[in-house]
């Protein structure tokens, strides 16, 4: 009989059943899960202009935003010396190079199961030398018959119908793995720009804190020669000038140690730009009064859900998981795998290539579980769990960001109030510390109302100095709330007028 008529009749038998089992097949993985969660129409605690009315108890769900550009909002705070330490950092820091090297494996795993989808083929060639038994080539028992050797070459293929979707479940399982990596990503690459840009603020502050006690230490020694001089002139006791002694000590004390955080502080900064300390120095460069940070607008908190990074990986996440839930359930199904093999076989390797020498074999195999003693129930429960789990996670997420948001908000809005009010006090403290001075000088009031006033301009001063630099590392950090995504406003504010 033609072999070729007996493939034929094969395929033709089994053509019913496989169409059969095509429309038998159903989406095994559940419906995309629905996180309950009611967003809120505006952030509690933003600008009554900072958010746009919404129906209350609307839900948004978050589309994939992970495409768009995250933009330079660093430029907005207009830092020439900011830009470049953000260049150098996302160059350079070893966190981000290694969350990039997760991002580029994600994405090795996803090609490696879309490979799945497709006709797998080989070749071989090789050589075999086997001696049976009388018994297996069916000659009378006493025969003895020699060994053999076989040459062999040809081709294989494979290929298996995604019947019930395990093929296209473990596709999409690795896709969601590779956004949510992807994601991750750019929740580090956004909290590498936000620490920098507030680490960058903080050596600034204690920059204008310092330059504050340098100059408060050279009026302190001005007090301690002015306390000298008139003590030998038998204008005031030795009190005055031990005293001045004392404040002018404490100070230089004061500003030593101040100069010690600093060198700490940049430290970090070093170590976020992937550089060692020893080889990195920041230069000074106090936080002035003329400085200014941008305004940055809250937006809707659904907008929040498409912004924020980490959101964006527990949402993939979840449909990750949910894939996971179908491949589970295939597995208690059917399978069907063809397999195909076509070359040549032959005793002398000078016969292998010849026509009569050629050989196949094709085959068409239904498979499907009868008793595995449950492991499939098992590995459907625990896919089960993980989904509900990644649910709870993700609804968490969700929640952690509506209230870092807000949290950011209320500490930018204090900051604001704060310094507000601490401009006037800096104002009035500057005069009594002059009015003061002259009377002292003049001998109508004592050192130590003097050094109390001074004291207390201090004080305030350095509040009004680390007041500023909270504004910036605050706004900064409502930035990275925010999904670092946002439309700055066409003039920036002044930190403080003080």
């Amino acid at each position: 009989m033609n072999p070729q008529n007996n493939m034929m009749r094969t395929s033709l038998t089994l053509a019913p059943l496989l169409a059969v089992l095509v429309l038998a097949g159903c989406a095994t993985a559940p419906t995309p899960p629905q996180a309950k969660i009611d967003v809120p129409a505006s952030f509690k605690e933003g600008a009554p202009d900072a958010a746009i009315s919404a129906p209350p108890g609307q839900w948004k769900a978050a589309e994939p935003a992970e495409a768009q550009a995250r933009g330079q909002w660093w430029l907005a705070f207009n830092d020439p010396a900011l830009n470049q330490l953000q260049e150098q950092a996302i160059a350079a820091n070893p966190n981000l190079a290694a969350a990039a090297a997760r991002v580029k494996a994600a994405r090795a795993a996803l090609s490696s199961s879309q490979a799945d989808r497709l006709p797998q083929v080989g070749v071989n060639f090789g050589v075999g030398r086997q001696k049976s038994s009388a018994v297996d080539q069916g000659l009378p028992a006493g025969t003895s018959p020699g060994p053999a050797t076989a040459w062999r070459s040809g081709l294989t293929a494979s290929y298996e119908v995604d019947l019930f979707q395990r093929v296209t479940n473990s596709v999409n399982a690795a896709s969601f793995d590779a956004a949510a990596t992807e994601a991750a990503y750019r929740s580090v690459l956004l909290a590498l720009q936000a620490d920098v840009a507030q680490t960058y603020f903080q050596l600034r502050t204690l920059d204008a804190e310092v330059a504050l006690l340098d100059r408060t230490l050279g009026l302190r020694n001005e007090n301690l020669q002015l306390t000298e001089k008139r003590y030998k002139s038998g204008d005031i006791s030795e009190f005055d000038t031990a005293r001045a002694r004392t404040e002018y000590n404490t100070t230089l004390a004061e500003s030593r140690g101040l100069k010690g955080t600093r060198a700490q502080v940049e430290h970090a900064l070093a170590l976020l730009l992937g550089q060692a300390p020893a080889v990195f120095t920041a230069p000074s460069a106090p936080l002035t009064a003329e400085s200014v940070v941008p305004p940055v607008p809250a937006g809707l908190p659904s907008a929040l859900l498409e912004r924020r990074p980490d959101v964006a990986a527990a949402q993939a996440q979840m449909m990750a998981s949910n894939a996971r839930v179908g491949l589970a359930r295939s597995a208690i199904f059917p399978a069907l795998n063809l397999t195909a093999d076509g070359g040549y076989a032959s005793y002398e390797l000078s016969d292998l290539f010849k026509w009569n020498a050629r050989t196949w074999l094709v085959n068409a195999v239904l498979s499907m579980p009868l008793f595995d003693g449950g492991r499939n129930k098992a590995n459907i429960t625990r896919a089960e769990a993980s989904l509900e789990e990644s649910v709870a996670s993700y609804r968490q997420t969700v929640l952690g960001a509506f209230g870092d948001v807000e949290d950011k908000l209320s500490t930018l809005s204090a900051v604001r109030s704060q310094t507000e009010a601490l401009d006037a006090a800096v104002v009035s403290a500057r005069r009594s510390a002059e009015l003061a001075d002259k009377r002292y000088r003049a001998g109508e009031d004592s050192y130590l109302t003097l050094i109390d006033t001074q004291r207390s301009l201090l004080a305030i001063e350095r509040q009004a100095v680390q007041l500023r630099g909270s504004w910036a590392t605050s706004t900064v950090g409502l930035i990275r709330a925010l999904g670092g995504s946002w439309v700055p406003a066409a003039a920036p504010v002044v930190v403080s007028k003080s």
